[in-house]
């Protein structure tokens, strides 16, 4: 039990802090199965995947909201907002960390987590 804090507290300490921010902001508005993927060495097209749902598109843009609050607050402008409107699926763009919020059915459809499955998924508490 030690062993699997010290290491949780190492992935901790060993992420960006936009990454840190965006986690905690989406645990706020109560995101569900929020996954943290690392892409550093698997994509080029950036470093972070913050993938979490939303129980209801009102839910999924309250997550988006606070997210983009909570980093600009920390100095963080998105490079990029898609998908509010609808809020099946939500991106926010922040270059070396993408946040994707969708609705469960979906999340299930496109399954990022798959996808990404080489990508070593961590804690996000």
């Amino acid at each position: 039990m030690a062993q699997a804090r010290e290491k949780l507290k190492q992935e901790e300490e060993s992420r960006p802090a936009e990454v840190t921010v965006a986690a905690e902001a989406a645990l706020e508005r109560n995101a569900r199965e929020a996954a943290l993927l690392d892409l550093r060495g698997v994509s080029d097209a950036t470093d972070w995947f913050l993938i979490a749902s939303g129980d209801s598109d009102t839910h999924a843009r309250a997550i988006a909201e606070n997210i983009i609050d909570r980093m600009r607050e920390a100095g963080f402008r998105a490079a990029g907002v898609e998908g509010k409107a609808s809020a099946n699926w939500i991106l926010l763009d922040y270059i070396t960390l993408v946040v994707h919020i969708f609705l469960p059915r979906v999340r299930d459809y496109y399954d990022l987590e798959r996808l990404w499955g080489d990508a070593p998924s961590l804690a996000v508490e």
